[in-house]
């Protein structure tokens, strides 16, 4: 079986890191939940959405990123018993390419180089199963399309979801 699996919000937190570096700059706090259903850069107020915007387009951004809960574990596991590959929109910020290249190699050495695709549009992906947290990325996926849930998906309907890397577990061993 061949499974496709999205960086951004699949394995690596952006919306914590999104999180973290407002709350700095801006000295508030408020958390995930309070974010249901937005983008995060929808939860601020609209004179420090652009700053939000460019989180991205920072130097390091996609290199200081946490790892979502268990995904290590169980994609190592998922790994063993099926062609596992990352696949990441990773064109659309110049400095990601290399930055979530290098964090894969330090957070997930057991998916070699050769097993990442970098790319733009998904739709280009041809396998059994795609874990992605967009909608858009799953709607023109024409295996099985599971949504890993995000703060921003949570209103998302008509796709299988799954809301945590033991969920996604079950569902593939």
């Amino acid at each position: 079986m061949t499974i496709f699996v999205d960086m951004d919000e699949v394995v690596a937190d952006t919306y914590q890191a999104h999180l973290d570096i407002y709350q700095k700059d801006f000295e508030t706090s408020f958390g995930k939940e309070d974010c249901d259903g937005k983008e995060f850069w929808q939860c601020v107020p609209k004179e420090h959405q652009k700053s939000v915007k460019d989180h991205a387009w920072q130097v390091g951004f996609f290199r200081d990123l946490k790892v979502i809960k268990d995904s290590q574990k169980v994609l190592e596991k998922v790994s063993k018993k099926h062609h596992v590959y990352i696949a990441s929109a990773a064109m659309q910020f110049p400095n990601s390419l290399k930055e979530k290249s290098d964090w894969l190699d330090e957070f997930f050495p057991f998916i070699p180089w050769q097993n990442r695709i970098l790319c733009g549009h998904k739709h280009i992906l041809k396998g059994d199963i795609l874990i992605d947290d967009r909608s858009y990325n799953l709607h023109n996926f024409d295996g099985r399309s599971i949504l890993f849930t995000s703060p921003h998906n949570t209103k998302t309907v008509d796709y299988e979801r799954a809301n945590s890397w033991l969920e996604i577990e079950e569902k593939l061993l």
